[in-house]
């Protein structure tokens, strides 16, 4: 899969830059298209440097088949209040995947393979020079008709044609423990706690075969830095779980982007998707089904201007991509980081359920909203990084 480095001048129909769930998905549907795809990495194996929680909202579900094997099934979510009160959440028929991401990875990138498309792992892209008709990439003598960006938050590619960057981030970290009966494995448990989660929250997950504990944070309001304090999170979390007990098998952390879509996405054939291009939910971080759905509509439209002469997919996907208003004002606003006794006063009454409902649950939203325990799931909860 990772092939040998091919001799200076092959051509491709597209390139893709970023081996990620975004880049993956696009190359594979490019070349279920007829076209002559290839997919460049600098990690030297699918699937290595992972920085993501690798939940899976059903929608991202619905858009690719997950073989079944490397994922296990969560039906519910338990929120936890700064002072420790908590409602359990549930919608019938509605799920979460908690993922082997790895696993997950090595697996669509041998899918990707097997589409025809060829992956090169371990090398880096570093610049290019946009010609009239193609896109040549200086150092591994490849050049194709269009460049797709999916290398992540921070870009090269964004970089290189001075694309749109992001600019907003979340700072997330990460420990993978061995697996403990101590986590109830029906729930995604999320802990708000703006004393140690400021802008975002804390988790813990019963993942595939092991645990999975982490925080994020935003800067403040004013651009002040924040950072996450795991070790103070998992304090927090010892009367639930007592993980301190337990083996630590992998630590992870990154930035995840929470500002919307950057502009411009495009310029003449090249193209920003997944991360590169900000499809992260501002409010909640949730950026796996995006990258699932649009990595598919950005081969559609790229493959429709190559083959038939279509139109500009810069400009298609500037129309397509979700503009997120609300919640970019909403992320702005949770930035605040408002003092926990106000969150445990005004989180269980039917001001903030409604909120919370629009927030998580959207076209899920159940009218009682005065249980403590309610049919509906969040729609995205969980962050990538």
């Amino acid at each position: 899969m990772n092939g040998k480095r091919r001799e200076l001048g092959p051509d491709y129909d597209l390139i893709v830059v970023g081996a990620s769930f975004a880049g993956l998905i696009a190359a594979r549907a490019a070349a279920h298209r007829g076209l002559r795809v290839a997919v460049i990495d600098a990690k030297r194996e699918p699937g290595a440097r992972v920085r993501t929680t690798g939940i899976l909202v059903k929608e991202a579900v619905d858009e690719c088949d997950i073989p079944a094997a490397l994922t296990r099934k969560i039906p519910g979510v338990r929120l936890y209040a700064p002072g420790g009160r908590s409602m359990d959440l549930s919608a019938p028929g509605y799920y979460f995947l908690a993922t082997d991401t790895p696993a997950i990875m090595r697996w669509l990138a041998r899918e990707t393979a097997r589409a025809g498309a060829d992956l090169f792992f371990g090398m880096r892209f570093d610049d290019a020079t946009l010609a009239e008709d193609r896109v040549i990439l200086h150092g591994p003598g490849l050049s194709a008709r269009y460049l797709l960006g999916a290398d992540g938050a921070k870009s090269r590619v964004a970089d290189v044609f001075g694309l749109g960057r992001n600019s907003e981030f979340l700072i997330g970290v990460e420990t993978e423990f061995e697996e403990t009966p101590t986590v109830d494995p029906d729930f995604l448990h999320c802990f708000i706690d703006t004393a140690l989660a400021p802008g975002y929250l804390g988790w813990v997950v019963p993942g595939v075969g092991m645990t999975q504990a982490g925080v994020a944070v935003s800067n403040g309001p004013f651009g002040e830095k924040r950072k996450p304090d795991l070790a103070a999170f998992l304090k927090r979390t010892d009367p639930f779980f007592a993980l301190w007990n337990c083996e630590v098998k992998a630590k992870r952390s990154g930035p995840i982007p929470c500002g919307g879509v950057v502009s411009p996405i495009a310029t003449h054939r090249v193209l920003l998707t997944g991360d590169a291009a900000g499809l992260v939910s501002p409010l909640t971080a949730g950026g796996i089904r995006f990258a699932f759905q649009y990595g598919r509509r950005v081969s559609a439209a790229i493959s429709s201007y190559l083959q038939d002469g279509g139109a500009d997919p810069g400009a298609v996907m500037a129309r397509e991509y979700p503009k997120f208003g609300v919640k970019k004002w909403m992320r702005r606003a949770w930035s605040l980081a408002p003092a926990n006794p106000l969150i445990d006063a005004a989180l269980f009454t039917p001001p903030m359920r409604a909120l919370a409902q629009w927030i998580y649950f959207q076209k899920r939203a159940d009218a009682s909203l005065g249980r403590e325990s309610q049919n509906n799931a969040p729609k995205y909860f969980y962050p990538k990084y």
